[in-house]
Formats: structure tokens, C-alpha cells, sequence
């Protein structure tokens, strides 16, 4: 097992800790050890400097105390040394380690604001109990707002609890806490999201008129074709696009969001919107991006076409998904065209479809 000291900056300090990795797996041990960090102006003082060598020299000293120790199979991942670590710097780790992933990133750091709104002092290991998780969710629920003082959705609760749940299931895993007192808390229930969608209409509609950036006309209409996400369209290179005699037309790629490997049949329409092939490592959408800009530009092309709807570019992954269904796709094959990990989460769409067969049903009305 290799014991590696670490730093993580928080504010004007900067907490010291140790980082176990053995057989792929991490575990962490906070030294409640901090080092004065350099300020934005100026330079710390000879007595902060010496003070800061001494703490590292004593967070060495015990980095090296535990390396001994488990090599002599002394030391113990369930001792009570790693309860009395900050679990609020431990939740700050989690969400670093999810930094390539940038809504998966800024759900976890939102959480991480929010117990601190909660929790203004640091908490250990050992005082996160169920008393204390039930108040995080009634902090949640009553108490949690936006920016503008908006109360938290539903889903957003759902969501942050989750979050909560998981780095508790976490330290559970690492050995850090012997059971995980989530689970005696009731969570939230997910609220229905609003899963905003283009009819076939409106679709023909908006190829019909131009958009100020091309690229982003091809690259969402590509989505409504395909469904795939955003991200997956933005980073999809040459090499991903193949054909083969068994297959056709298709795109072998990883997920961003899932990391899970795909191989994703697309029309031959689909394939010829793309134009000539290039270099394998050159990207397919050439000057896209996610901005402000690119979000307005998407929002005038569809009202050109005379769409009064709040239109983004993930409303292209939805209309593949409802005009699938729609078109009488069954709902198993249109999971796994979307990647979707599990049937419940493309059921959502099958809701859309029943409320338009509701809809459909009302129009025809006899005069009796």
C-alpha cells in the first residue's frame, strides 16, 4: 500500500492528508493539520514560513509512522483515528475527483455549499449520525434556496440528498465508518421533469430555415437523429464514425456522462449531414461550443421557424427519444439507443407519448 501526503487548499489554509492507495482503491485520512496558504498579495512572513515547515515535518513524520504500521499490520482503517476525520473536507475530495465530469462536478460542489450553510463548523466522522443527516434533509427541504431566494426544486432535493447518501456510502467503502446513517432517513421522492420536445412538424420546420452558426444547425440536428448528448457530439472525432457491412452506418464511442462503450446505429441520413470524412483525430463539429452565445444563435433558428418553445440543445436528445416512441419504436430498443442504464429512466418518455394518445382522444368530439 503506498500512504502519499496531500494538500487541498480551502480559503487562507490549506489542509494536510494522507491518501492510501492499494489494488485501485483510495482511502483518506484527514490530519486536522493546516498550512497557512500564500496570499494573493504580499508574501507570508518568516514566522508563518517556519511555522508552515514545522507542520509539514510533523505531517511527514506521521505519514511515515503509518506507512510502518501497516506494512507491520499495526494500523487499522476501522480504528477510531479515522472517525475523527473532517468529513466536510472528505466531501470536498469526492467532488474533486469528479472534476472532468462538469454537471456531475457542479451538482456535488452546489452540495458542498450547502452543508457548509448547514454545517458552518467542521463536523468528524463520528458525530455524522442520523439526527444529523435528517437535519440536512430538513435543511433541504425548508430551509435551502437559490441565488434569488428561490426555494429548491424537488428534483433538486432529490438530487443534493443523493449526494449526500453517496459520500456516506463512500466512507463506508473505505473503511472510514462502519454503516451508513442515510439509510435510516426517508429521501426524497424525484418530481416529474419537464421534458421540453420538437414535434416531427416542427422538426422539418427548423431544417427549412438557416441559423447564424451552421455548425451548431448540423450538430443538433445530428442529436434529433441519433440522440446523442451534447457532450458525446462535441468531443465525437473521425475515428468514431464508421461503417461496417454487418452494422452500416454507426458511431463506436465512450459516454462522457456514463463512461460506458457504445455502438450506436445511425440513418444513412444522419451519416451523409456530416459530409466528407477527414483525419481520424480531427473533430467532426469543428468550432463548437458551449456558451451564452451558441445558446441564443439556437434560440433565434428555432424562432425563425416560428417554435415559441424553450428550446435547448439537450431538447434534441428528448425529440429522438419521443418521435422513437412516437413512431412505434418499442421502448427497450429506444433505451438502449439513448444508453440509458436502466428502463425506468426512458420511461419518462413513455409518459410524454400517453399524454399525447390523451390529448389525441379528446379532439374527436361528436355533437350528440
Amino acid at each position: 500500500m503506498k500512504v502519499t501526503l496531500r494538500q487541498r487548499k480551502k480559503g487562507k489554509k490549506i489542509s494536510l492528508y494522507l491518501d492510501y492507495y492499494s489494488k485501485g482503491k483510495r482511502q483518506y485520512e484527514y490530519l486536522q493539520l493546516y498550512l497557512m496558504a500564500e496570499p494573493e498579495r504580499g508574501s507570508l512572513t518568516r514566522q508563518q514560513k517556519d511555522d508552515n515547515k514545522k507542520i509539514l515535518q510533523l505531517a511527514e513524520s506521521i505519514r511515515a509512522k503509518r506507512h510502518l504500521e501497516i506494512h507491520n499490520s499495526i494500523y487499522d482503517f476501522q480504528d477510531s483515528e479515522k472517525l475523527k476525520g473532517n468529513f466536510l473536507l472528505y466531501f470536498d475530495t469526492l467532488t474533486e475527483l469528479r472534476k472532468d465530469s462538469k454537471g456531475n462536478y457542479g451538482n456535488w460542489d452546489s452540495v458542498g455549499k450547502h452543508l457548509r450553510k448547514y454545517c458552518p463548523n467542521d463536523i468528524t466522522f463520528n458525530r455524522v449520525n442520523k439526527d444529523w443527516v435528517q437535519g440536512f434533509r430538513d435543511y433541504l427541504d425548508k430551509e435551502a434556496c437559490l441565488k434569488g431566494g428561490k426555494p429548491l426544486s424537488q428534483n433538486s432535493k432529490y438530487s443534493y440528498f443523493n449526494k449526500l447518501r453517496a459520500a456516506l456510502k463512500q466512507a463506508v467503502r473505505d473503511g472510514i465508518m462502519k454503516y451508513n446513517p442515510s439509510e435510516q432517513v426517508k429521501s426524497f421522492k424525484q418530481g416529474e421533469p419537464q421534458r421540453e420536445y420538437l414535434s416531427l412538424e416542427e422538426l422539418q420546420a427548423i431544417t427549412k430555415v438557416d441559423c447564424d452558426f451552421k455548425p451548431l444547425k448540423t450538430a443538433f440536428l445530428f442529436s434529433c437523429l441519433t440522440g446523442l448528448r451534447w457532450s458525446d457530439i462535441n468531443k465525437l472525432v473521425w475515428s468514431e464514425v464508421q461503417f461496417s457491412e454487418h452494422l452500416g452506418n454507426h458511431i463506436r464511442f465512450r459516454q462522457k456522462k456514463t463512461k460506458g462503450a457504445e455502438t450506436q446505429p445511425i440513418s444513412q441520413q444522419a451519416r451523409d449531414m456530416l459530409g466528407e470524412e477527414k483525419d481520424p483525430d480531427e473533430r467532426v463539429f469543428v468550432g463548437l461550443k458551449y456558451s451564452a452565445w451558441h445558446n441564443v444563435k439556437l434560440l433565434q433558428w428555432v424562432m425563425k421557424a416560428g417554435i415559441t418553445k424553450n428550446i435547448t440543445f439537450h431538447c434534441a436528445r428528448h425529440t429522438y427519444a419521443t418521435l422513437q416512441l412516437s413512431l412505434g419504436t418499442d421502448i427497450y430498443t429506444v433505451s438502449k439507443l439513448l444508453g440509458h442504464r436502466e428502463l425506468k429512466t426512458t420511461q419518462i418518455y413513455a409518459k410524454v407519448i400517453d399524454a399525447k394518445k390523451i390529448e389525441a382522444a379528446d379532439k374527436i368530439i361528436l355533437d350528440l
